[in-house]
């Protein structure tokens, strides 16, 4: 595989694109979406996996309008004025800057996944109510009940769903209570297309990041990773 970033154009200046090409032809595109630690090793290795799996698959620097900086994990003061700085209507430009890429390249937009993780487990989902493409995926994605980057709370998007969305949420995660999970099953049920949402009860927030030894669980990672496979496979392969 050939891995390198690129730079893409936006309203709001360049940013910075993660870029991994799969060896043969490809079976599609994901969009890789970061946590809020930016696009770092974990980000790019994830990336890495997917094209492992014959996907083209990008990460965007979401952080490009306040300096893309290296975060650490765990350096939340750090990390929150890059978060504060996000809106929805940037965080949709940088998308669509994605997606345009991604279609010069030969991906059409009905054989592109939107995966994210954390923060960008939220903006996955907003792109899954905003825009169209193959497939979604959120893992812990936050913002439930209450909005976030001045997006609406996902259980008010969730009915506006228009691609098949997965879900994936640990019960012991502590920024998104279990009930909240169920209040975004039932509103996602009402989207005209195929969501599910898969509650995993030992596991905490971040549990499929490998690079947190604290967050990580081996066990629901694999079982999330496996059914995200399978949610691209039955959803971008037709």
């Amino acid at each position: 595989m050939q891995t390198g970033t690129t730079t893409l154009a936006t309203p709001d200046g360049d940013m910075g694109l993660y870029e991994v090409q799969p060896d043969g032809e490809g079976r599609g595109a994901v969009i890789v979406v970061q946590e809020a630690f930016g696009v770092n090793a974990h980000i790019q290795d994830v990336a890495r996996r997917f094209a492992g799996l014959g996907y083209r698959a990008v990460a965007p620097h979401l952080f490009h309008r306040s300096g893309d900086p290296d975060l650490q994990y765990g350096d939340f003061p750090a990390v929150m004025p890059h978060m504060q700085a996000l809106t929805e209507g940037g965080l949709l430009d940088d998308l669509d800057a994605t997606f345009a890429h991604l279609q010069l390249a030969g991906v059409p937009a009905e054989r592109t996944a939107v995966v994210g993780f954390c923060m960008g487990g939220s903006v996955a989902f907003l792109a899954a109510a905003r825009r169209g493409f193959g497939a979604a995926v959120t893992f812990y994605g936050g913002g439930v009940a209450e909005g976030r980057f001045g997006m609406p709370p996902l259980v008010e998007l969730a009915a506006d769903l228009r691609v098949p969305w997965l879900g994936l949420y640990g019960d012991q995660d502590g920024s998104i209570p279990v009930d909240q999970v169920e209040q975004l099953r039932q509103a996602a049920a009402a989207a005209p297309g195929p969501t599910e949402v898969v509650r995993y009860p030992d596991a905490g927030h971040g549990f499929h990041c490998d690079a947190r030894p604290d967050n990580y669980d081996a066990a629901a990672a694999a079982d999330a990773w496996q059914r995200t496979q399978d949610w691209l496979h039955r959803h971008l392969q037709g």
